[in-house]
């Protein structure tokens, strides 16, 4: 097998599955050769915890395209902020490499053309990492729609839900701008997005969003009466609560992120109802499709479980997945919200708690409903994280469910999430074709059916 020299952009929480896939699980497949993050102590941090990495070279930011050329870097895997992507990217391509990007692919309409322009110029490929395609669950209802039991498919009703450990967490961190992440309909819904382009085989054509900031933020918390909080969770205020999250109590926050507050002071434990949030935290869309089908779209990240349904309707039958991601969020003795109930095993959880699970039934008309056997997974992401990295460092395989994405991938995913911020911005459906996509409204329209 070929092993391959890879450089990296950011070094933080999203890096640390491609850190440890080179150091340990496809080390036969690729070398980290060189890397980069406006913080140096994350990159320690990682080195200790990722000991198979060696002694990467290390660059400044601003100097991606010569350590790709110095180094003779075959791929760039890109985990910093959404607001960088385009920027790596594109110089990743012109220098003469090929990219992995974790999604969203970028978060503007001028990010979209200059991707598109420069692999077209250049001829590199770009990998977005989808891994929530490569989820048994996600595949399993691929295949049913694939096979054609419940026909044509005539409408998409999605529904997506964040608990109160994880959705909160986009409102401490640098997501909370929505000019660093483009919103929850960039950064996250893309991934929810590129699902339902990828079950139905079709191209967004339309968006009418509407939604607000609802729950977080210093209005909400005034209106509902909270009264003084802390301005962040590390702290043994007596002001703290549930929503604060002490970096202390979990070891990868503090090594990556505590601790390292001293080289360029980023705070990754904000306060969810402070001032300064400009992202939404409910939204809902309307989004109708090439073939004719329409979506209705719903995201809430203050909900007390986390998971997601989706039905789709067809000319002869109907598909219902519901999956419970986390069926509480729990509480540990000091009142501190724990993110990660697996690590506390002590803590007591009611047996009337709604079961983690998921399951797939399929209906056709005028039959009784069936349920569909979904494979066991393990790990991140519903079981894809494993199977994408191998796909990632060894090649894809033979896959008639075609779960690789590419850029163009990537764009049909973000541009429903940039026309509903456009709708959101409006109060009118945006067509997709009205994006100033340049090159890439092309790839799209030559996408349709």
């Amino acid at each position: 097998m070929t092993r391959l020299r890879y450089a990296l952009v950011g070094s933080g929480s999203r890096a640390q599955m491609y850190l440890q896939a080179i150091a340990e699980t496809h080390a036969d497949a690729a070398e980290l050769v060189a890397w980069t993050d406006t913080n140096a102590g994350r990159q320690e941090w990682s080195l200790g915890r990722h000991p198979g990495l060696g002694s990467p070279a290390r660059f400044e930011p601003d100097g991606l395209a010569r350590a790709v050329r110095e180094h003779r870097v075959d791929r760039v895997i890109v985990t910093s902020p959404d607001v960088t992507h385009a920027d790596y990217i594109v110089a990743s391509l012109e220098a003469g490499a090929d990219v992995v990007v974790e999604k969203p692919l970028t978060t503007s309409e001028d990010g979209v053309r200059r991707i598109a322009e420069a692999a077209d110029r250049t001829g590199r490929d770009v990998t977005i990492t989808f891994n929530y395609r490569y989820s048994p669950r996600n595949s399993a209802l691929k295949r049913v729609i694939d096979s054609g039991e419940i026909g044509e498919v005539t409408s998409v009703h999605f529904e997506w839900v964040l608990d109160t450990a994880h959705g909160a967490d986009y409102f401490r961190r640098w997501h909370r701008i929505k000019e660093m992440s483009g919103g929850l309909l960039i950064h996250k819904a893309s991934h929810h997005f590129d699902l339902v382009n990828w079950w139905t085989s079709d191209v967004p054509t339309r968006v009418f969003a509407s939604g607000g900031l609802r729950f977080y933020g210093a209005e909400n918390a005034a209106r509902r009466g909270l009264g003084p909080r802390p301005a962040r969770g590390t702290t043994d205020s007596p002001l703290r609560d549930r929503f604060s999250l002490d970096l202390r109590t979990d070891p990868t926050w503090k090594g990556l992120y505590l601790d390292q507050e001293r080289h360029d002071g980023y705070l990754r434990d904000r306060d969810v109802f402070d001032d300064g949030i400009t992202i939404e935290d409910n939204l809902s869309l309307v989004v109708d499709f090439a073939r004719g089908s329409t979506m209705s779209y719903s995201l809430n990240a203050h909900s007390p479980w986390e998971g997601y349904t989706v039905a789709v309707n067809g000319t002869l039958g109907r598909a219902e997945l519901t999956v419970v991601e986390r069926g509480t969020v729990l509480v540990d003795e000091e009142g501190r919200t724990v993110v990660d109930p697996s690590a506390r095993p002590d803590l007591v959880v009611d047996a009337t708690e709604r079961p983690v699970g998921e399951r797939l039934v399929v209906q056709r008309h005028f039959s009784p409903a069936r349920d569909v056997p979904i494979p066991a997974g393990t790990g991140g992401h519903g079981g894809g994280d494993a199977v994408l990295l191998r796909d990632v460092f060894e090649g894809p395989r033979a896959d008639p469910l075609g779960r690789t994405a590419d850029w163009s991938d990537g764009v049909r995913s973000v541009v429903v999430g940039l026309a509903g911020n456009r709708s959101l911005a409006t109060g009118q459906a945006v067509r997709i074709a009205d994006l100033d996509l340049g090159t890439a409204g092309a790839v799209l329209a030559g996408a349709q059916p």
